[in-house]
């Protein structure tokens, strides 16, 4: 005679349901498609170009590979704080810039004691710039035309931008795109370019 010693429970086997592995086979196929979907648009509208130097620190570091979306500026104009590529003059032969925008079509950009003015009025930067020990050609005011941006890089006393003579103002014909998202590079994860 067998004794039982407490209760005891029959445990069933969970199976898994056909409708559940169904749906979970969907959710892998839409995710899977919204990111091959992400891809191509990322790459048909866009494209990829590396950052030559160090004048977009610390936003942008040398080396760091950054997306271009060359298809905003189709539909819409750039705007200040905008971080745009171009090549300087068009030419071809050289590496794409990357500088932020900081005068607008039409308006009068100046360096004086170290700081920037535009339309005559002190562009506060928070002291999120150093102040600029050179003006370069923006020692004289300069306006710009119906087409033209006045660009400057973030690290402001190491850039090449359009205080430079050989660069002057950006045209807007000459602009690539917006730079919109960075990879990761050293210290720096990857994200969205403020």
């Amino acid at each position: 005679m067998s004794r039982q010693k407490g209760l005891s429970f029959y445990r069933k086997k969970k199976k898994i349901s056909s409708a559940a592995i169904r749906e979970i086979a969907e959710w892998f196929f839409l995710i899977f498609t919204a990111v091959l979907i992400g891809a191509v648009l990322v790459f048909s509208v866009g494209m990829r170009t590396s950052v030559i130097g160090v004048s977009m620190e610390p936003e942008l570091y040398n080396g760091q590979e950054i997306l271009i979306n060359h298809f905003i500026y189709k539909l819409v104009s750039p705007k200040r704080g905008d971080v745009i590529v171009f090549l300087p003059n068009g030419n071809q032969n050289t590496h794409y810039y990357v500088k932020r925008v900081v005068g607008l079509p039409g308006e009068t950009v100046q360096i004086k004691e170290e700081r920037l003015y535009v339309d005559g009025v002190l562009v506060e930067e928070d002291g999120a710039f150093d102040k600029i020990a050179d003006a370069g050609i923006a020692e004289n005011e300069i306006t710009l035309g119906s087409d033209e941006y006045f660009v400057l890089g973030d690290n402001r006393n190491n850039s090449e931008d359009s205080r430079s003579g050989n660069i002057g103002p950006v045209k807007r014909d000459n602009i690539t795109g917006k730079a919109w998202f960075h990879m990761a590079s050293s210290g720096k994860g990857m994200g969205f370019i403020k």
